[in-house]
């Protein structure tokens, strides 16, 4: 596999992961479940994505429009 499509297939893993955890967190809120373990995991989880998708923006590799918060 070349470098630009494990690049490629690592970012749209990010950012899928990325929108699952939010999902999963928003879940969890409705339930009022926020001082959960689990919830705490995501949180830690979320914050570790939007920090990757930052580099990735930092060096040019992705557009902000393609981000999700």
């Amino acid at each position: 596999m070349d470098r630009e499509k494990a690049f490629e297939e690592m970012l749209a893993f990010v950012l899928e992961r990325q929108a699952e955890t939010i999902e999963q967190m928003e879940r969890l809120k409705g339930q009022n479940k926020t001082k959960t373990a689990t919830y705490r995991q995501l949180m830690g989880n979320k914050i570790m994505y939007e920090n990757m998708v930052s580099l990735y923006r930092l060096f040019g590799l992705l557009e902000g429009s393609e981000a999700k918060k």
